[in-house]
């Protein structure tokens, strides 16, 4: 399937960004200088009207660098530059069909302070302890945004990375973990964006298990965290059966990119699939678009704002 980005609603951002190394100097001077400047942009930005059933959300994540994962495709440190990372991220938030951002503390402050977050959903990654290649990666702790600094910067909601595995006995605390951050999140009316997987470790490596039942099978589990379930989402990957997948549960679900091992038309077009589904409302994906294989940032955005059920905003 291939897609005209010109087709969509939205005029895709310029590619061509500065590339002079100085161009974010001015963050390590107020980070320096006025480090309440972060607080002071949170408080006096513009917030999102909030999620409407009907109106399919946009998310970019951005939270991938903070667990050590810096790899895209075959480049072991594609994230790493943080300038390069940072022009990506303002070229897509750019669009105005992008509807927010899903990001650990250090790019989220570095976005308030862009000025790059107006109007949009904002939703902090809590757990990044469970670093890439760890010995112990599914001890998966709480280091980033805790729901009470969420609710002092006016984010919309915390994400959560909860991966399962069966033979490992980190596992567990995990869970417990991430039940604790989904009742601190309901407290403060904030939603809880639950990121699960079935996992094992092989060859020293921890692989999410993809296959359907696998999914379906993570799904029960973390839906049933927490004291409550009012305020959680779920964040899926796109898999084979997704009618499957949904039918699981009743919570509104976003669909996550990964890091796709198929084309950039073969991507979208999975994407299209399991937007049409009931309870999916929307999209949070990150490398996908921000480090497309044709390098154009701003037409991989546009291509898949174009995918988007926006009914609820067309009929008002």
């Amino acid at each position: 399937m291939t897609r005209d980005p010109a087709s969509s609603t939205t005029t895709p951002s310029t590619t061509t960004v500065d590339d002079d190394p100085r161009r974010y100097a001015h963050l390590s001077t107020i980070r320096l200088e006025d480090p309440d400047a972060i607080a002071r942009a949170a408080k006096a930005r513009r917030r999102h009207p909030g999620p409407k059933y009907g109106r399919q959300n946009f998310i970019v994540a951005a939270d991938h660098p903070a667990r050590g994962a810096l790899a895209v495709g075959d480049d072991p440190v594609a994230m790493a530059d943080r300038r390069q990372l940072l022009d990506r991220l303002q070229i897509a938030l750019a669009n105005p069909d992008v509807d927010g951002i899903l990001a650990s503390t250090d790019i989220m402050d570095d976005l308030l302070l862009l000025g790059a977050l107006d109007g949009k959903l904002l939703f902090g990654s809590m757990n990044r302890g469970g670093l890439s290649g760890l010995v112990n990666e599914f001890d998966d702790r709480f280091t980033g945004h805790t729901a009470a600094a969420l609710e002092a910067l006016g984010a919309d909601g915390g994400k959560m990375l909860t991966r399962i595995c069966l033979g490992d006995p980190d596992t567990v605390a995990t869970l417990e973990a991430t039940a604790k951050a989904i009742d601190s999140l309901a407290e403060r009316k904030l939603i809880a964006m639950v990121e699960p997987f079935l996992s094992v470790r092989e060859h020293g490596k921890v692989r999410n298990d993809l296959s359907t039942n696998a999914v379906i099978k993570s799904v029960a589990i973390a839906e049933g965290l927490g004291s409550t379930s009012a305020y959680t989402w779920m964040k899926l990957p796109v898999v084979a059966d997704m009618e499957r997948v949904m039918a699981a549960t009743t919570m509104p679900t976003v669909l996550l990119g990964g890091d796709p091992d198929s084309t950039q038309d073969e991507v979208f077009a999975s994407w299209e699939a399991a937007l049409a589904l009931p309870g999916v409302q929307g999209l949070t994906v990150g490398r996908t678009l921000l480090y497309p294989q044709d390098g154009d940032v701003a037409g991989a955005v546009a291509t898949a704002a174009s995918l988007l059920n926006r009914t609820a905003e067309a009929s008002e």
